[in-house]
């Protein structure tokens, strides 16, 4: 609900803020503020789509109601107004307004890595992309002056480029620009990665005001005739923290919230996500999690430190390389929630001849066990020792353990028989649909 009220505040502000920069005679007029309020709307889909990991078919549906919808109601207010607007010159009105855009927002957001890693790079990459049009502007200035200098740099890259000299200009206007835009790029990218490690953001709150982001930068660079006064289009973020934060303090806080501690069976990428986005994500509502990190779940994981770090290249300090280094990144872990009341993802980053240890503390560490062995078979050793190890482990725990038809499970029978095989339940999964899903949680919130 906060994240529609801000939304609604977003649309308003901006069709508000759009109008006084396009139409300064009589810019507040209502039958003009509305229709494009109603037309800013659209982040609210692929927001929420996004926040909740639904799949690309659940997004393209619920787009296509929100903009049946919204032709319909734009209709109306034609017929109101009186306007003569027939039904496919407003289609296409709204296929300029938001076609664009929408078309950059699914190429970006639509994959699985990008949405991971496009939210914590906008900021630093609109920098560089605004610091690339004050370059083509300056171009555009010093051609109008016929400037000597521009003139001899043409000369000289004349040989090189042939016919082109004109082209290796408006490259160089347009990379040159990075090498003064670069260092406060990166302050940025750090600044940012600060305020997540102080809990000012979230994962979730950033690809919201990442979308929305989207959305304003198009109306922002519709409204450029009206000069720097265009940046004004950005000021409805301000809603966001002005909404999310003040809520977030009444928000009641957990004493000791539980942990889960997820295992899985590696190289099974397409199941350990869907297991992630289903099950994990409502587990982090209400606790913790820990795991081992891999491969398979880094653009479900990655957040704002390992991003920064790895531009860095710092993310060499994050693994675990001694036995000695494994109660550090437990202490380090981040266990209180986040502004918008979801646990984060705390993992351990090993090497082979560290895994065991760190699976160890993170078995002490932790009050419940979830356990993927769909696709599990005798050869995957690791998977025995994690059997066994929570079979032995001397505190009260409870596993849930998941497996399918390719699953040994004499194999895995055979593993927890020395120790308490009673803290097990297993759980055929062969078809993870909702009513499975929703058995899993059962069993994990027992």
């Amino acid at each position: 609900m906060l994240l529609i009220g801000s939304s609604l505040l977003i649309a308003v502000t901006s069709a508000c803020i759009y109008c006084a920069l396009m139409f300064p005679a009589d810019p507040l007029m209502l039958w003009r503020v509305i229709p494009i309020a109603i037309m800013q709307l659209w982040p609210v889909i692929p927001a929420i789509t996004l926040m909740r990991r639904s799949s690309r078919a659940h997004f393209v549906g619920a787009l296509l109601l929100w903009l049946a919808a919204t032709w319909v109601v734009l209709f109306v207010i034609g017929l109101w107004r009186q306007i003569d607007m027939g039904p496919l010159l407003l289609l296409k009105i709204m296929a300029s307004e938001i076609g664009l855009p929408l078309a950059l927002l699914s190429l970006v957001f639509l994959g699985n890595a990008t949405r991971a890693i496009a939210p914590w790079l906008l900021v630093p990459a609109a920098l560089l992309a605004w610091s690339s049009l004050a370059g083509i502007q300056a171009m555009y200035f010093i051609g109008e002056q016929r400037s000597p200098r521009l003139t001899s740099l043409i000369e000289l890259l004349d040989p090189l480029l042939g016919w082109l000299p004109w082209y290796g200009v408006l490259v160089l206007f347009v990379l040159l620009p990075w090498v003064i835009a670069w260092w406060p790029a990166r302050v940025l990218g750090r600044a940012l990665g600060r305020a997540y490690s102080r809990k000012l953001f979230s994962d979730l709150l950033v690809i919201y005001i990442a979308v929305w982001a989207f959305s304003l930068t198009d109306k922002a660079l519709t409204a450029a005739d009206a000069g720097v006064a265009a940046v004004a289009m950005y000021l409805p973020l301000l809603w966001i923290p002005m909404v999310i934060w003040p809520a977030a303090r009444w928000r009641p806080r957990s004493e000791r919230p539980p942990t889960l501690l997820v295992l899985r069976v590696f190289q099974q990428d397409a199941q350990a996500q869907s297991l992630f986005d289903h099950v994990v994500e409502r587990w982090r509502l209400s606790g913790n999690t820990v795991m081992i990190a891999g491969t398979d779940l880094a653009d479900r994981t990655l957040d704002a430190d390992d991003i920064f770090q790895f531009l860095d290249r710092k993310l060499d300090q994050r693994f675990i390389v001694s036995p000695a280094d494994v109660a550090r990144r437990i202490e380090a872990f981040d266990m209180a929630a986040d502004i918008d009341g979801r646990y984060r993802v705390n993992e351990c980053y090993c090497h082979d001849a560290t895994w065991q240890d760190a699976l160890q503390a993170l078995v002490r560490f932790s009050d419940v066990v979830l356990m993927d062995l769909r696709g599990f078979q005798t050869h995957n050793a690791g998977c025995r020792y994690e059997l066994a190890t929570l079979a032995q482990a001397s505190r009260k725990l409870r596993v849930v353990v998941l497996t399918d038809g390719r699953t040994d499970c004499a194999a895995a029978q055979e593993a927890v028989a020395s120790g308490r095989h009673e803290r097990f339940t297993w759980i055929e999964a062969s078809h993870f649909k909702a009513s499975k899903r929703r058995e899993v949680l059962a069993h994990l919130f027992a």
